[in-house]
This record gives C-alpha cells, structure tokens and sequence, in this order.
C-alpha cells in the first residue's frame, strides 16, 4: 500500500481528489493510504442536515457523501483516508470498519492510553478522567439500568478521540477517520459530534500525550498498514 503524508490540505481538494482516485482506478491500482491536515471545516455524512450545526459559525459547511453525521475537522487532526479495493482483501464494510477502529486503538495503545469501542456508535473513545485505567467505567444510573444497543449507544464517562465515516463504490473505500491530536475542541461544541448530544470530545494533549501531528500520522499509518492488510 503506498503512503503519503500530504501535509495540511483544504477538504474540498482532498474530496475531489478521492472521488477521482476511486472512478478511474481499475482491479490492478495498488491501494493508497493518504495522511493529512484540514483547515477547519465541518462536513456532513448522508444522515446529517445543515440543521445538526447547532450555532452560527463562520467555519465552512461541506456535504459530502460518506457515512454518518456531522463532525469537524481543523489543523492538529490526523486524517487517514485509506482507497482500499476490498474485492483484493477477502473482508466487507463492516469488518473494514472494525479494522479501523482496530488500528486507531492499537496506536493509543502504542501511546500507553486505553481506548474503547462503544456498540452502536462508530469510532474510538477514551476514558479522559483516567485515560490509563483498564478497570470498568462508571456509567450513570440511567445507563447503569439501560441496554446498549446499536440504536442505543452508552457512553458513560467516555469522549470521542477518533470519528469514523467512509464510503465504499464498486468495492473500493474512501473517506475515512479522523483522529485528535491538538486540535481546538470548542467547535465541536457547535454541533452533538457525529449525532449523539453531549457527547464529550478529548484529544492527546488533553490526556498528556504531547506528541505532533507528523509523529502520530507515522504511527497511524503503520498501524493501518498492518490491520487493513489481508
């Protein structure tokens, strides 16, 4: 799979440049993986609606058609967009994304943080009080009484470190995860990131890791090099 590391790149470049990619690749393309930056920008998957940004803001608004919901990307966020032709791999949509929350939780794990999945809702969460404990959350009564489910997400105590939305045409993925480095948090706050209300958003410096950009998207990147290969 061939790397780039294509340093800070506007959405809209990116986006189109995928959407090209995948149309004019044929069953002998080598896969890709490319690293980048964002200016900030919100984009939305095919489930959200400008509605879901919930206060005025002069940060741009994309509709795109990957998966899922709103969410926000800016500078000090990794992206891993990997144009993977699944028909080569012998797995489907489901597992792809399963193996990419894998390779994020193995790079926290690298990075000596614990990381979580939570049923129902796409993406990797970290425990932001004790980012290093393995020991069971704390969940609220509420949740402590409910079933988790897939229409029924639990969170507890967790907050979303990476968000997940990808696209898959004729086989082929694009789009794909997003993981927070330093990036400001405050315009998360203009929307429920990813669709859930009051879910809490954290990045690695938050929890003590202060590493750059650079230096996470080459971890990253071998990590998914490693879990999206047959």
């Amino acid at each position: 799979m061939k790397i780039a590391h294509l340093g800070l790149v506007p959405y809209a470049e990116i986006y189109q440049k995928m959407q090209d990619f995948t149309l004019s690749r044929t069953p002998q393309t080598p896969d890709e993986l490319w690293l980048c930056e964002h200016p900030k920008v919100y984009t939305l998957g095919l489930s959200a609606t400008p509605n879901d940004l919930l206060k005025p803001s002069d940060i741009p608004l994309v509709q795109t058609n990957r998966g899922g919901q709103i969410t926000y990307h800016g500078p000090g966020q990794v992206i891993a967009y990997p144009l993977i032709n699944l028909s080569h791999k012998g797995y489907f949509v489901k597992e792809y994304v399963y193996r990419l929350e894998e390779a994020v939780i193995k790079t926290l794990n690298a990075l000596d943080l614990t990381a979580h999945r939570v049923l129902g809702a796409p993406g990797v969460y970290v425990n932001a009080s004790n980012p290093q404990a393995h020991d069971r959350l704390a969940y609220s009564a509420h949740e402590t009484n409910a079933k988790p489910s897939a229409h029924q997400p639990i969170f507890g105590e967790l907050s979303k470190i990476a968000a997940i939305g990808v696209k898959v045409s004729k086989h082929c993925t694009y789009h794909g995860l997003s993981l927070n480095v330093a990036v400001d948090l405050s315009p998360f706050d203009a929307i429920n990131p990813c669709g859930y209300e009051g879910l809490r958003t954290t990045n690695l410096h938050k929890l003590g890791v202060m590493l750059n950009c650079q230096d996470v998207s080459v971890l990253l990147a071998q990590k998914l090099s490693v879990y999206l290969s047959n």
